[in-house]
Order: structure tokens, then sequence, then C-alpha cells
């Protein structure tokens, strides 16, 4: 399904002569921020060798990064839309720099998690940005479908090799040149931005939500912070409980006060669109079943089968080359006929991924574990396109960069939340040998298997008429606004 026709640009909006080359930087952007996720994951025996950190200290040097992410990627959006896209790129290329660049150099965990939150903040300023960017400098709709299908792609495949980036670096150079990788990449960004990235606006600017952004981060950290410690505490210990609390009343906080907002930071309305919403949580599935994987998949091959950091990227070779087999295809399926296929079987391949590697043990033959990673590459190589699609395509061009901050914050909480569950399901169960830890990590492929099942139970309940009608009825709440802010602007 095609994404509906735009209204013009409005005043003071360039598309940009050369718009191959503003994907090209978009994307460049877009793969280091990405690719963070997943790079630190085969360095992570490295970090808890040298800076003699813990389980939970491991799970805090990805999730300070995702948490962040997600956290306020809602506000770089809305704020990118409000005083300039390209202005908040390159303030969060320059950010993002420089947070690599201390991560490289922290003398302890504690800064090494530190630094990950400041470069995550940098992050939040290119994710959703980028994506506005694209669909403001592709303004006709097979064109902006291929580019953000080339995007989405791009984002996948930056997931699935940062591991194998990763393991190279840290057996050549050490694991702080995972982190210092990104300092050249970006210095070329921020030139090349400046020479070829067109300024854009929304048409209708929205204003700061304070409140609603002390509420969105005090729910995520609340859960997340919760499930991180019940391994520890217990669920029944009064700091656990006290934190799902917390997150609850955040919840009802946000319902209660976000839709009397003019400009509320989570845009409600939004969810009305029932495609718009099973993307949201598609994507919360999707990454927390591939956060969850990568996680104990690269310390069960160093750990568990002894392998170097090398090695067990090499072993999620397979992952990245499905990826950059499948991604573009999948796009072009979404672009012409529209994205219920690809969602299907990319949930359907997680399920049946989990369900593999229920029998991975110490033991297992070599080639059977990777012909269950082959699995995850299917999945993750037709997920990240038509999530992406079906999030923006619908909306108006004045909602592109909180369209697109939701969709991206979706798929940080569920990264997040999937390295959290799968920290806190494996525990310490490295101390007690392999076998424990291939047990313990059971638990781990059942959710995979489970959230595969949701993926594709929400893709066939979307992407029926009744569901874009409900799509069709909430971009024309915004439509009309946007064509009254272009009418207020006009000389």
């Amino acid at each position: 399904m095609s994404s509906p026709p735009l209204p013009p640009p409005v005043p003071g909006e360039s598309a940009g002569r050369r718009p191959f080359l503003v994907l090209v930087i978009c994307c460049a952007a877009i793969a280091v921020v990405v690719m963070d996720i997943s790079i630190v994951n085969v360095a992570l025996p490295a970090i808890r060798r040298d800076l003699h950190a813990s389980v939970p200290d491991l799970q805090w040097t990805v999730d300070a990064y995702t948490l962040v992410l997600a956290g306020f990627l809602v506000l770089a959006g809305s704020t990118a839309d409000r005083v300039g896209r390209r202005r908040v790129f390159q303030a969060g290329l320059a950010a993002f720099g420089v947070g690599s660049l201390l991560c490289g150099l922290a003398p302890s965990v504690g800064w090494l998690i530190a630094a990950r939150a400041l470069q995550a903040a940098g992050g939040t300023m290119l994710n959703p940005v980028a994506m506005a960017i694209i669909a403001n400098t592709f303004t006709v709709p097979a064109e902006r479908a291929r580019a953000i299908g080339v995007f989405g792609s791009v984002s996948g495949l930056s997931l699935a090799l940062g591991p194998i980036l990763g393991g190279a670096l840290v057996d050549a150079f050490g694991w702080p040149s995972v982190f210092w990788v990104n300092v050249p990449v970006v210095a070329a960004a921020i030139v090349a931005a400046a020479l070829f990235v067109p300024e854009s606006r929304a048409a209708r600017a929205r204003r700061f939500d304070p409140v609603g952004q002390i509420l969105v981060v005090v729910v995520l950290g609340a859960v997340v912070y919760a499930i991180i410690e019940s391994r520890w505490l217990g669920w029944t210990s009064p700091v656990i409980l006290g934190l799902l609390a917390v997150a609850a009343l955040g919840v009802l906080g946000v319902l209660a006060y976000e839709p009397r907002r003019a400009d509320p930071l989570l845009e409600l309305r939004l969810f009305r669109s029932v495609p718009f919403s099973a993307a949201i949580v598609m994507a919360v599935f999707a990454l927390c079943g591939f956060g969850a994987f990568l996680f104990v998949t690269t310390q069960y091959l160093q750990e568990v089968r002894g392998m170097s950091a090398l090695g067990a990227g090499l072993c999620l070779l397979p992952v990245g080359l499905l990826v950059v087999a499948l991604s573009p295809r999948a796009g072009r399926w979404v672009g012409t006929r529209g994205p219920r296929l690809p969602l299907v079987v990319s949930g359907a391949a997680l399920a049946l991924g989990g369900g593999a590697q229920l029998w991975v043990g110490p033991a297992t033959a070599l080639p059977a574990v990777l012909a269950g990673y082959l699995l995850f590459g299917v999945f993750l190589g037709a997920v990240n396109p038509p999530i992406t699609n079906t999030a923006v395509s619908a909306m108006p061009r004045s909602m592109a960069g909180v369209a697109a901050s939701l969709a991206s914050a979706g798929r940080q909480t569920g990264t997040t939340l999937g390295v959290a569950i799968a920290g806190t399901v494996a525990g310490t169960s490295l101390t007690g040998g392999a076998t424990a830890y291939t047990g313990a990590v059971r638990g781990v492929w059942w959710m995979a298997l489970g959230l595969g099942a949701g993926i594709v139970a929400l893709a066939l309940l979307s992407t029926g008429r009744r569901a874009q009608d409900t799509a069709a009825r909430a971009a024309a709440l915004f439509a009309v606004e946007e064509t009254g802010a272009a009418a207020r602007v006009r000389p």
C-alpha cells in the first residue's frame, strides 16, 4: 500500500537539489546510532574483564544508551520540527561524537555508563530527525516509500552488522575502539550536512512539554530499573513494588495530562490509527526480541563456547547477510503491495527462531546453531521497512517528526526491555557453568517465540480495510490543523 498524496511544501521548506546525498547523509547518521546498540554487545565480555563489571553493570552499559534514546526521541523530533531539523541534526552529530570519544576513554564502568548516556543524548537528535528530513526531502509518495525503505534497511543492517565490526575491532584494538570508530564518521557527516541537507520545519510549531517529558522518563526508567534489579532484590521487594507503582502512576499521569495540552509531547491522537498503534507495538516486540537475542547470544558464543570476539561476530554474519538481501526487497514490497506479508514473515521467523534456540546447548553442533540464526536474519531483514513506513506514511507532513519519533522510541524501548529482561533471566548463571547458562536463557527464547506470534497477529489486525479507515480518520485530524497553519503563514 503506497503513501497517500502529501500536501505541497510549506513556505520556507526546500526539498533539496540533491536528494540522494541527503539520503546518504541521513543513512550514515542512523548507521552509527543504531550500530552502537549492537556493537557494544560483542565487547561486553572484554568490558567485564577490564573494568570488573557485574551483570547489572553490563545491562546498564547497553540500557543507559537505549533508555535515553527511548526517553528523549519524541522531544528531539518535536524540537526539530520547531527550531529546524538540520540544526538539531548537526547538534546531535556533535554530541554523539563527543560521547563516543568519552566512552573509549572511560576509566571505570560508572564513567562508561555516563558517557553512553551522553552519546545517546546525541543519538536522540539523529534517529527521528533523519527520518523527518527524508520525509520532507522526498515529497513524491512512491519515491518517499523507497527512500524510507532504504533508510529502514540501513537501520536493520547496522544493527545486524554491529557485532561483526565490533568483534574485529575488539580483537585488533581493544573494546574502546568500538566507540572511537564513530568519530570520523560523525565528523564527515557534520560537514556534509552543512553542505547538502536542506533546512525544514513543521508548518505548526509545537511547544515544549516539560511535564510530559518527565512523565515519560519516569515511566521508562522505573520499569527498566525494576526489571534489572528484580534479580537481586526480588519482585516482592518494597523497592521493586514501589518502582512499579511509580511507573503505573506515570502512565496514568500521561493519559490524564497529555490530552489537555495544545501541543503534547505524546500526541495520543496518533494512536487512533490502528496501523500506527500496531506499528509502535510491533516495533517494541521486534526489538525486544532482537535485543535479547544479541545480549545472550554474544555471551553464549564467547563465554560458553570460548570463541574470540571476532569469531562471535562472524557467527552472526548470516544475520547481516540476510538483512542485506531481504530489507531492500521488503521495502519495495511495502511500497507496491503493502506491509502485511513482510510483517507476517518477520513475526513467523522470530517465533521459529526462538523455538529453534530452545534446543541449543553447550555442545550443539555449530552449523545447527548458525542455522537457527538464519531465522533471526529473516526476521530482522523483513521487519524494519514495513514498521517504519506504516508509522509515518499516513501522517501529514506536520506530524512527520513526532510520528517518526514515536516509532523510533518504540524500537529503543523494545531493545531496552529486551536487554533488561534477558540479563535478569540469565542472571549469574554463567558462574554455574555452560549447562546452567543455556538452561537459564530458555526463558528468553520462549519470550522471543511469543513476541513473534504477537507480531503476526498485529500484522493481520492492522492491515485490513477497517484498520486503514482509522488511519485516514486520524490523519484528517492533523491535516485540517496543518492547512490552517499554512494559511496563516502565507503573506
